[in-house]
């Protein structure tokens, strides 16, 4: 093996061989390496390349053995599709094609299961009438929570572009309330008559959305509705053996089958 040398990609060091760098001549490193570009260099004296450290290591290691190995969880597809498409590594871009095939295929069959839940709760709030005059108000909120389960990542993110919180002024995507890339769990409020809007930020009281639509979800039935929606969009039926019809009437439990 030739002498080593010590990469920094985007701030994360990386020590390889040349051979390994110039295993493909045709590709973006082969060309910085063989001296066809100029390379760059940081305080340290070691090559630098712009781009996503984190990443590098799996092009690093099809370099070094010619398979692109994933972990079960890889969750940036995209990313790495990008930092593929930059290094111009034939092999790898066919490897990474091929990867991707799988893991769709892998997604066709699918199952979707939501287990609801809805409460009342009795909240406080203090009314101003007029200037240096307040008063004490109650009333019932209806509080409702979204237990969500389902074997394709990929439709959790879909709906995870659909759903959004409303809270403190600002709607924000559900996909940051992700628990795991199989699990999401929602709870909103609906709104109350007369409760001012800074209360609900005040009280920690999110709010649920469908955009582009811009409507507010304000019971079950409209979540149930809008969800479907997004899921029969996306291939999945209803499971006609789960749940019992009594219980999705009821609106306690969804589960939905997908055959693709």
């Amino acid at each position: 093996m030739s002498e080593p040398i010590t990469l920094n990609v985007g701030g994360k060091l990386y020590t390889t061989s040349l051979s390994t760098l110039t295993s493909f001549p045709d590709s973006m490193l082969g060309a910085m390496f063989s001296g066809k570009i100029p390379t760059k260099k940081d305080s340290q004296g070691n090559c630098f390349i712009d781009r996503d450290g984190k990443i590098f290591r799996y092009i690093l290691n099809f370099l070094r053995t010619s398979h692109l190995d994933l972990p079960e969880d890889f969750q940036e597809m995209g990313l790495l599709r990008r930092e593929v498409d930059f290094y111009q590594i034939q092999p790898l871009i066919e490897a990474l094609q091929e990867k991707e095939v799988e893991l769709s295929k892998a997604e066709k069959n699918a199952m979707l299961n939501i287990t609801l839940d809805q409460k009342t709760q009795t909240v406080h709030f203090t009314v101003r009438e007029a200037p240096q005059i307040y008063s004490l108000s109650s009333s019932n909120m209806e509080v409702f929570s979204a237990h969500i389960f389902s074997t394709s990542c990929l439709f959790l993110k879909l709906l995870g572009s659909k759903l959004y919180y409303c809270f403190n002024g600002n709607l924000s995507s559900i996909s940051s309330y992700l628990q795991d890339p199989n699990h999401l769990t929602l709870d909103w409020v609906a709104s109350v008559e007369g409760l001012p809007e800074e209360e609900y930020t005040r009280q920690n009281l999110k709010r649920l959305w469908v955009v582009p639509d811009n409507k507010q979800i304000n019971s079950f039935q409209v979540f149930v509705e809008e969800v479907l929606k997004i899921a029969m969009s996306d291939g999945f039926c209803i499971d006609s053996a789960h749940p019992h019809t009594s219980d999705f009437m009821k609106n306690k439990i969804i589960r939905l089958i997908r055959y693709k």
